[in-house]
């Protein structure tokens, strides 16, 4: 391995996660390329979802960082579906995806509409 690379630790159930939200989200044709997972990591953070701001999410994305209020075993797929879309929004819109909450807010903004009609869109059965 090169100098300063590293290799992600994830746990079997984060890998399990992400393997069945890239699936479902694969069946989608939002973006020009599919979601890159090779980055993304899920982290249980339950302090993070204690803070004020933080308290009316189960879970919250950060470019390739999934964070969750609860242990990744024990939150629904649909959850990790929803912020693996963040993921992909921001893999084709960096600065404008996240930047359109200060103008858009968070309820109707096109990028919440979105991530929970894709997981909504391929839900099993």
């Amino acid at each position: 391995m090169a100098a300063g690379a590293h290799r992600l630790s994830r746990s079997p159930e984060e890998t399990a996660a992400i393997a069945r939200a890239k699936a479902r989200l694969d069946t989608l044709a939002l973006y020009p390329w599919p979601v890159r997972v090779g980055r993304v990591r899920i982290l249980h953070t339950p302090w993070l979802f204690r803070l004020p701001w933080f308290r009316r999410f189960h879970g919250y994305t950060m470019w390739p960082l999934i964070l969750l209020a609860r242990p990744v075993a024990s939150v629904s797929d649909d959850l990790i579906v929803h912020e693996l879309c963040h993921v992909w929004q921001m893999q084709h819109r960096p600065f404008a995806m996240p930047l359109s909450y200060l103008w858009q807010g968070y309820r109707d903004n096109p990028h919440e509409i979105e991530a929970r009609a894709a997981a909504e869109r391929t839900r099993p059965g």
